[in-house]
């Protein structure tokens, strides 16, 4: 069973760093496009940062410039550097991603989240 599994929040100060990670568990042929979404109390979720296969990226305006997302293909991880944190960061944080998946075709997955909290 193909899984979306998120780790690396974490409680920090603001003007802190974290490092989120998104590792897609079993078989998989590819990580088509990768989105990070967060969803802070009382809000709508929203996006982030996109990754597509073909290495195209895309920030939401609040993030540019202190978010980076990447992915290492061996690993078949996704990650999200977060510069420079704010206090608004505060969210919990979701992978989302559309594999390609051996048997199955292509599969839209989400994690499970991720608490990131930035304290002033």
């Amino acid at each position: 069973q193909v899984q979306l599994v998120e780790s690396g929040g974490d409680s920090v100060q603001a003007g802190g760093s974290l490092k989120l990670s998104c590792a897609a568990s079993g078989s998989i042929f590819s990580i088509n496009i990768m989105t990070w979404h967060r969803q802070a109390p009382g809000k709508q979720r929203e996006s982030v940062a996109t990754l597509t296969s073909g290495g195209s990226t895309n920030y939401a305006d609040s993030v540019k410039g202190r978010f980076t997302i990447s992915r290492d293909n061996a690993k078949n991880t996704v990650y999200l550097q977060m510069n420079s944190l704010k206090p608004e960061d505060t969210a919990v944080y979701y992978c989302n991603a559309l594999l390609s998946v051996p048997g199955l075709g292509m599969r839209d997955l989400w994690g499970q989240g991720t608490q990131v909290t930035v304290s002033s």
